[in-house]
């Protein structure tokens, strides 16, 4: 698996975030992308989402999810396009044993387990954010792509749910905030700063004063 991008230029719309952007994505990276608010994280990854193949898991940096439903109902929306039309509905109205054993399953993994019958929209916003990891974990796939998905976390639970979630990637695209967090489970750093790519550079050996920079 490769995702890559040749001198290209990101944007919304007709307005331009990034301009001349090369980047390759190879199978196995943990890609950590940095920088200030509004350099272009979110654009960037958008971009190597939409240019990836096969079945792919994502995190919302807005969780995606729906307040109305249960908690099972939410992490089950990552298996949503496996199933057709009648499947579906008959989850939604009642759910079989092996499908919420499956949820319970990842629920556990994130720290919910016995949680799937609440509803979403009583949860806090760490809960909240655990819900969204349990659904791309229930998903699976080659690659997640994760937008500060562990931003309401303090940073040792945050440290562990990311080690959970890229653990069952073989490759993971992430933006995150904290430097210290990027150097601790990232293996590649990519950051942003005046509209293009200023620094691409494995963890090992890079610097905190390096990464720094990107926020000066």
């Amino acid at each position: 698996m490769e995702i890559a991008l040749r001198s290209e230029t990101l944007g919304w719309g007709a307005e331009a975030v990034l301009r001349d952007v090369t980047l390759t994505v190879r199978a196995g990276d943990c890609v950590a992308l940095m920088g200030r608010s509004g350099a272009g994280k979110s654009t960037l990854l958008r971009a190597l989402r939409e240019r990836a193949a096969g079945r792919v898991a994502e995190v919302a940096q807005d969780h995606g999810l729906v307040d109305a439903l249960s908690v099972f109902h939410n992490v089950w929306m990552g298996r949503l396009t496996d199933h057709g039309t009648a499947r579906n509905l008959r989850t939604l109205v009642r759910p079989s044993a092996a499908e919420r054993a499956e949820v319970e399953a990842v629920l556990a993994r994130v720290g919910l387990d016995g949680l799937q019958r609440r509803s979403v929209g009583a949860l806090s916003g760490g809960q909240r954010q655990r819900v969204a990891l349990a659904r791309a974990m229930l998903r699976g796939g080659a690659v997640v792509f994760a937008d500060e998905p562990v931003s309401s976390l303090d940073p040792a639970q945050g440290d562990a749910l990311l080690q959970s979630l890229i653990g069952q990637f073989e490759t993971s695209v992430m933006v995150l905030h904290d430097v210290g967090q990027a150097r601790r489970v990232a293996s590649r750093v990519v950051g942003l700063k005046g509209g293009t790519v200023a620094l691409d550079a494995p963890v090992a050996g890079l610097d905190v004063a390096r990464l720094m920079e990107l926020y000066a």
